[in-house]
C-alpha cells in the first residue's frame, strides 16, 4: 500500500504542483472575472465529463482485468467512449448558453475542447493502469503537468489574456500528453476478443452515470450558485482558496486511491470481502495519518499562503474558507477512497446514488440559504455540509455490504498529531508576523513539519521505519 502511494505520489504531486503554479501565474496575468470564467469552464467540463464519460474508467478497471489487455476490449470501450463524448459535447454546448449567456460561444469552445482532450488522456492512462505500467503512468502524468503549465503561459504571452486562451493552452498540453500515453499503451495490447460485452459495460456504467448526475449538486453547484447570486469575481475568490486548500490533501488521497483501487478489487475477487475490508481499514488509517496533519498546516498558515501565492485583490477574503474546504476534502476522500471502494467491489454502483443524492441535497440547500448572504464563505460551508452528508450515507450503505474495521486508535493519534502540528505552526508564524511573509510561512511550516515528525516518531516508530525502508528502495535503483 505504501509502495503504491510512493509510485503514484510523485506524478500526482507534480500535476497538482503544476496546477498550483498555474494558479499563481494566471491570477496575475488575467483579472478576477476572467479567472472566474476559467474556473467555470473546468466546473462545467468536469460535471459533464463525470456524467457522460468518466464512468468508463471505473468500468474498464472493474471488467477489463489487468496485465495483458486485449484489443477487442479496447475497441469496444473506444466505440462507447466516442458515442458518449459526442453526447457530452451537445450537453456542454447547451450548458454553456445557460451558465454564461453573454459569452456562451467562447465558453462552449473552451468546454468542448476540454471534454475531448480529457477523454483521450483518461482512456490512455486507464489502459496503462490496467497493464500495470505504473512507472510509465507516473512519468506521463509528470509530462502532462509540465505541458499544462507551459502551454497556457506561452499562450497568454502571445495572445490577449482571456479565459479562452488559458483554457485552450491547457487543453493542448493535456492532448499532447494523452497522445503520447496512447502510443505507449498501444505497444503492449494483445490480439483477442473483448473480455466483456457491451451489456456488461453499460450495466456497470449506467449507475455510475446516475451517480454523477445526482452528484452535480454536491461536487460543483456552489460555484454555479456563486455566479448566479453574485458574479464571476466571487467564483474566482472561492476557486483560488479551493485550489490552495484542496491540492495538498488531494495529492495524498489521490496517490493512495490510484494504486489501491485495483488492489482492493483484486483482493475482493481473490480473497473475499473480509480481506478487502481489512485492507481498506489500513487505507483509512494511512489516509488519516497523512491527510489530517496536512489539513492542520493549511489552516494554521492560510493567511501566509494567500499573501505569498495570490495577488493583493485576493488577500483577506480566503482565510476563513480554508477550514471548511479542508474538512470537506478530507470527507470526500474518505467517501471515495474507502467506503466507495466497497460498493464498487460488490459491483453495486447504483447504491452510490443514495449517498451522492443526499450530499447534493445538502450542498444545494445550504448554498441557497448561505451564499446570498455569505458569498464565498457560504459556498465553503455548503461544500462541507454536503460532503459530511454523503460520507455518512456511504458509511451506512457500505457497512451493510462489507464492514470495515475502523482504526480508532490510529485516527485518534492522527488527530492529536494534526492538532499539535497546526498549533505549533500557527504560534511560530504569529510571532513572526510583520516580517516578510516568506519568513513566518517558512519558519512556521518548518516548525509544524518538525512537530509532525516528532509525534510520528514517538507514537508510530514502526511506520517511520517502514517509510524509510520504502524510500531507500525507491532511491536505490536510481543510484544504481
Amino acid at each position: 500500500m505504501l509502495r503504491s502511494t510512493l509510485i503514484y505520489g510523485p506524478a500526482i504531486l507534480f500535476t497538482r504542483l503544476s496546477a498550483l503554479l498555474l494558479l499563481i501565474v494566471v491570477t496575475r496575468l488575467i483579472n478576477q472575472e476572467e479567472y472566474g470564467l476559467l474556473t467555470l469552464v473546468v466546473t462545467v467540463g468536469e460535471m459533464t465529463d463525470a456524467a457522460v464519460t468518466n464512468w468508463l474508467r471505473i468500468a474498464l478497471l472493474r471488467l477489463g482485468g489487468k496485465g495483458e489487455i486485449s484489443r477487442g476490449s479496447l475497441v469496444l470501450a473506444g466505440k462507447v467512449m466516442f458515442c458518449t463524448t459526442m453526447l457530452a459535447l451537445v450537453i456542454a454546448a447547451a450548458a454553456s448558453a445557460f451558465v454564461v449567456p453573454e459569452r456562451w460561444v467562447e465558453f462552449a469552445i473552451a468546454v468542448c475542447t476540454y471534454l475531448v482532450v480529457s477523454t483521450i488522456g483518461r482512456f490512455a492512462l486507464t489502459v496503462l493502469q490496467m497493464q500495470q505500467q505504473h512507472t510509465t503512468y507516473s512519468l506521463l502524468e509528470c509530462l502532462r503537468g509540465v505541458l499544462q503549465l507551459a502551454f497556457p503561459i506561452a499562450a497568454i504571452a502571445i495572445f490577449p489574456g482571456s479565459f479562452l486562451v488559458v483554457s485552450l493552452g491547457t487543453s493542448v498540453g493535456m492532448l499532447t500528453a494523452g497522445v503520447v500515453a496512447f502510443a505507449v499503451a498501444s505497444r503492449q495490447v494483445i490480439a483477442g476478443p473483448a473480455r466483456f460485452t457491451a451489456h456488461e459495460l453499460f450495466a456497470l456504467g449506467i449507475p455510475l452515470v446516475a451517480v454523477a448526475l445526482v452528484g452535480f449538486g454536491m461536487n460543483s453547484s456552489e460555484r454555479l450558485f456563486l455566479n448566479a447570486f453574485h458574479d464571476a469575481t466571487a467564483v474566482a475568490i472561492f476557486a483560488a482558496a479551493y485550489v490552495l486548500a484542496r491540492q495538498p490533501i488531494d495529492i495524498v488521497g489521490h496517490a493512495i486511491n490510484v494504486g489501491i483501487f485495483p488492489e482492493v478489487m483484486s483482493r475482493f475477487d481473490e480473497e473475499g470481502p473480509t480481506a478487502s475490508g481489512e485492507l481498506l481499514s489500513q487505507v483509512m488509517a494511512l489516509m488519516m495519518q497523512l491527510c489530517l496533519p496536512v489539513a492542520a498546516m493549511l489552516i494554521a498558515l492560510s493567511g501566509e499562503i494567500t499573501q505569498l501565492l495570490l495577488p493583493q485583490s485576493y488577500h483577506g477574503r480566503t482565510g476563513l474558507l480554508f477550514p471548511a474546504i479542508a474538512f470537506a476534502v478530507v470527507c470526500a476522500n474518505l467517501t471515495s477512497v474507502v467506503y466507495g471502494a466497497v460498493i464498487h467491489a460488490h459491483k453495486r454502483p447504483w447504491l452510490l446514488i443514495v449517498a451522492t443524492l443526499l450530499g447534493s441535497v445538502g450542498t444545494i440547500s445550504l448554498s441557497v440559504v448561505l451564499i446570498p448572504r455569505l458569498a464565498e464563505l457560504g459556498a465553503a460551508i455548503a461544500l462541507a455540509g454536503g460532503a459530511v452528508m454523503a460520507l455518512a450515507a456511504c458509511v451506512v450503505i457500505s457497512e451493510r455490504l462489507t464492514p470495515i474495521p475502523v482504526p480508532w486508535r490510529d485516527i485518534a493519534l492522527s488527530l492529536g498529531t494534526a492538532c499539535a502540528t497546526g498549533v505549533a505552526a500557527y504560534l511560530v508564524a504569529a510571532l513572526l508576523r510583520g516580517m516578510p511573509v516568506l519568513v513566518p510561512l517558512t519558519v512556521g511550516g518548518g516548525t509544524g513539519a518538525a512537530m509532525l515528525l516528532l509525534m510520528t516518531w514517538l507514537f508510530r516508530p514502526d511506520a517511520v521505519r517502514k517509510f524509510s525502508t520504502a524510500i531507500r528502495r525507491r532511491i536505490r535503483p536510481v543510484r544504481e
